[in-house]
């Protein structure tokens, strides 16, 4: 567990990892637990140009889908959210700056092997990478930018949905 020494209320909390690392199902157990609204920004890009993530991919490109992405978080304004970015969020230090203006991050790490178990459609998930480049690779190059952005790191190993639910509010209970 990484702690922000910064003792400012934030209003939001936002969940950050790799795809599969259970962003969106934690984050609607945490607004359920905590008494707050939820968000998943994959959802309102889709909602918001008509087409899937992978769609988005297929015809304009990852980099497009990237440029998508962080207009769509740039112009989120909500307090008391649980907010699940997409795992490419990162990515964007405007998006990651807005966001934090007032919100805590929390960064679901979880083990490329149990990634890979969990993730089984790679072609039509919508993920954010560059033409041939490994999911290896992509986990490589995102877990420093996770770690960057990090108010708090959640050890994900060998826990299931409840008990990282729980863990993460103890810790914003507390914080």
């Amino acid at each position: 567990m990484k702690r922000d020494q910064s003792k400012r209320r934030k209003s939001n909390i936002v969940l950050i990892g790799m795809p599969g690392a259970g962003k969106s199902t934690v984050g609607v157990l945490l607004a359920k637990e905590l008494t707050m609204y939820f968000v998943d920004t994959d959802i309102l890009i889709q909602t918001k140009h008509g087409d899937s993530l992978q769609d988005i991919l297929n015809n304009k490109g990852y980099l497009e889908l990237r440029k998508v992405e962080e207009e769509v978080i740039c112009s989120l304004t909500c307090q008391n959210h649980i907010i699940a970015t997409g795992g490419s969020a990162v990515y964007s230090s405007a998006a990651m700056e807005h966001l934090g203006e007032n919100s805590l991050f929390v960064f679901l790490e979880v083990e490329l092997s149990e990634i890979k178990k969990r993730v089984t459609n790679f072609d039509s998930r919508g993920i954010a990478m560059k033409d041939g480049q490994t999911f290896d690779d992509l986990f490589l190059e995102r877990g420093p930018l996770y770690q960057k952005y990090a108010n708090i790191i959640i050890d994900c190993k060998e826990k299931n949905q409840d008990q990282i639910t729980r863990e993460i509010c103890e810790i914003i209970r507390t914080y």
